[in-house]
């Protein structure tokens, strides 16, 4: 399965990054898209499944709309209101939401943290 991710900024695009494997491209569309930058993105995601991952704020939402008309087939993923964005929501929040869209086999999990061990 080839996936795409569409996120809004390159903020967005490095903290998923850091969460996903390679196989999943993550692209970016630099605040609100023009005519232009949609048709580019479409060129770009060609027959792959996109997911769509914006921020819950007026901005964001302005912008899954546009992505919503442009790839109405895609899978959407929400981060919680309060977060700031993207990119200000935290890893297990993230990890939690793409495990809910089915990406689990994609997902980069971080070490645990030696400070805090696992009871067995």
């Amino acid at each position: 399965m080839s996936i795409v991710i569409i996120v809004e900024g390159k903020n967005d695009r490095s903290r998923l990054r850091r969460l996903l494997n390679s196989e999943i491209e993550v692209l970016c569309t630099f605040g609100t898209p023009n005519n232009a930058a949609i048709e580019s993105l479409r060129h770009r995601v060609g027959d792959r499944e996109v997911f769509l991952f914006t921020d819950n704020d007026s901005s964001g939402k302005r912008i899954r709309g546009m992505l919503r008309d442009a790839f109405p087939d895609a899978e959407h993923i929400y981060t919680r209101k309060g977060y700031a964005g993207v990119e200000g929501t935290p890893e297990e929040y993230l990890i939690q939401q793409l495990e809910k869209a089915g990406l689990e086999a994609f997902i980069v999990y971080p070490a645990p943290d030696p400070a805090y061990p696992t009871v067995d």
